[in-house]
């Protein structure tokens, strides 16, 4: 069974920073990209970063590219999201996501909150 378990998510102040993580199970890891999301209430869901299954290739929207960035420990079969300068508008619920097998898998989100 593939599970995907996000934490990290709090309340912080803008240009404050953050690290999620997400631990993955039940899947070949290392084999697979992954993603992360965001979505905020009343807005579509956002891709905010993808990494390749070996970590080598990191992709980012203009809204999130050169204050975060996506990792991953293969040996540890986790991603992160290491998320600085943020700003008011980066608040959602983040999710981390895979595509295993032809099936979307995603965990249940960790909240990120930046307000003063």
């Amino acid at each position: 069974e593939v599970q995907l378990v996000e934490s990290g998510g709090a309340l912080v102040q803008p240009g404050g920073s953050l690290r999620l993580s997400c631990a993955a199970s039940g899947f070949t890891f290392s084999s697979y990209a992954m993603n992360w999301y965001r979505q905020a209430p009343g807005k579509e869901r956002e891709l905010v970063a993808v990494i390749s299954h070996g970590g080598s290739s990191t992709n980012y929207p203009d809204s999130t590219k050169d204050r975060f960035t996506i990792s991953r420990d293969n040996t540890k079969n986790t991603v992160y999201l290491q998320m600085n300068r943020l700003k008011p508008e980066d608040t959602g619920v983040y999710y981390c996501s895979a595509v295993v097998g032809g099936e979307i898998f995603r965990g249940q989100g960790t909240q990120v909150t930046v307000s003063s």
